[in-house]
């Protein structure tokens, strides 16, 4: 079951033998103008009631199909002053510095598919990492051509104490089983989404908030259609694909993630996404 949200309201599409409306999700989001299309479609579906819509939630699953999950670094000042910290005693602090100023981003491989946890699901922390954090991030929906059509919540958990070892391990500090949340939906506007939009997150121990914080849109260095052209410049995505587009929201450096943690993380007109935390 996925949900997707357009101004007409947030609608869930409920998959039968893999097909909707006679189509698969990855077919059904993978198109031009896909929110005139849905718009269209909903108005033979029956809206969610408001009243059910967060129960239904808690049971949507992440909304992707078999599309790659990529993201990008350091777009935020925050950010590059994170990494610039954490690899403060491996030498390697000036790359996130000369990163942050060049033409040319930071994007890596996050997840496929079935790394990819959803709404109410577990993410990980890895047991060989000292200090863990989630990466609150938007995360755009981009389809085979290359244009932005949609957004999501996206959570890039992050293992900083082995990416600050040293910069090359950073697929291990980055890519493990359930490292990446999307959710809680598929939101599609008429037009962009504004750059007043505002992030906020909150984890949760024992019933009390230990990190909490909100960021803008706006804060970010790069434009999302930056973004989108440098990930497609040499890369082919048959389906589309997701790009989580960085973080200005970090931890302090005392900050460590346990089991258990909750981490909440809101975007203005998408919803919020929640999930407890475990150990690899």
């Amino acid at each position: 079951m996925h949900l997707y949200k357009t101004e007409v309201g947030p609608v869930l599409v409920q998959q039968s033998n893999a097909y909707v409306f006679r189509e698969t999700w990855d077919v059904l989001i993978n198109r031009a103008a896909l929110h005139a299309h849905l718009v269209q479609v909903s108005k033979n579906l029956q809206p969610v009631p408001s009243d059910q819509l967060q129960t239904l939630l808690t049971h949507a699953r992440a909304p992707i199909g078999t599309q790659e999950v990529w993201a990008a670094g350091v777009t935020y000042l925050r950010s590059r002053d994170a990494r610039m910290e954490e690899s403060k005693e491996s030498g390697a602090a000036d790359v996130y510095q000369k990163v942050y100023e060049a033409n040319r981003p930071e994007l890596f491989f996050k997840a496929l598919p079935a790394r990819v946890v959803g709404p109410g699901q577990r993410v990980f922390v890895r047991s060989d990492s000292s200090w863990n954090v989630p990466e609150p991030e938007l995360t755009l929906f981009i389809n085979s051509e290359g244009s932005i059509q949609a957004y999501t919540i996206g959570n890039d958990m992050s293992s900083r104490s082995i990416e600050g070892e040293n910069p090359l391990y950073l697929p291990q500090a980055k890519m493990y089983e359930g490292s990446c949340a999307l959710g809680p939906c598929l939101y599609i506007p008429e037009n962009p989404i504004s750059l007043e939009t505002e992030i906020a997150i909150s984890i949760i121990r024992n019933r009390q908030e230990v990190f909490g914080g909100t960021i803008r849109l706006n804060r970010m260095k790069r434009s999302f259609t930056e973004l989108a052209g440098w990930l497609y410049k040499a890369c082919k995505f048959p389906q589309g694909s997701f790009l989580m587009t960085g973080t200005g929201l970090v931890p302090p450096n005392d900050f460590t993630l346990q089991k258990n943690d909750e981490v909440i993380i809101s975007i203005d007109g998408i919803g919020t996404l929640s999930n407890e935390v475990d150990v690899l």
